[in-house]
């Protein structure tokens, strides 16, 4: 078989690759303002990272001449800053939980009897016919789920019959009506009853 010299079989290859091209042009003209500009993005982002990245090594000369160093603002609070929980680490679950509401003998009181803070005042509640405390369900006092973050509650459900996640649904929509808690509950009892 008679093989083409290579200059030849570039230029056939060249050909193709332009037909190919010139294809993929309507393709590429719709794309080609979203491409622009996502590269607009890329490069701004670039720049300011660049420009951050000179301040902190101009922050580390002005330390080390002896000025003294940029007070971190009150509001940026990292997880190295914690004191760390009893057991020795802290998560962001621990973070959630030190808001929940107070439990005394496995039951929860209402979220709308707590008292509400700010800095200046204290605000209460208004008055409400007499609500009475929601009795945990059997399940509730053994997992202690009123003290559970959801993460700990995704674990135990597979442990949980039917009725056990209606208790338990029952009961968080009586106390703390938490939208994730309730949706995940919600969703494993359907899970079950399709099974």
């Amino acid at each position: 078989m008679f093989r083409p010299p290579f200059l030849a079989r570039v230029a056939a290859g060249a050909a193709v690759y332009a037909l190919e091209e010139t294809r993929r042009l309507p393709v590429a003209a719709v794309n080609l303002p979203i491409t622009a500009l996502s590269r607009v993005l890329q490069t701004t982002m670039h720049l300011q990272q660049f420009v951050t990245s000179l301040a902190l090594k101009g922050d580390g000369v002005f330390e080390r001449l002896g000025s003294a160093p940029a007070e971190q603002p009150e509001w940026a609070t990292f997880d190295e800053d914690l004191e760390p929980a009893p057991n020795g680490h802290t998560s962001r679950f621990d973070l959630f939980e030190a808001a929940e509401a107070p439990q005394t003998n496995g039951k929860v009181a209402p979220a709308s009897l707590l008292l509400l803070e700010t800095e200046e005042e204290v605000i209460e509640p208004a008055e409400e016919p007499a609500a009475e405390e929601v009795v945990a369900p059997e399940v509730a006092i053994r997992y202690d789920y009123p003290a559970m973050t959801l993460a700990q509650l995704r674990a135990r459900l597979r442990m949980l019959t039917v009725e056990e996640l209606a208790q338990l649904l029952d009961f968080e929509q009586q106390t703390r009506a938490r939208a994730p808690f309730v949706t995940m509950l919600t969703n494993r009892i359907a899970t079950v009853q399709a099974q």
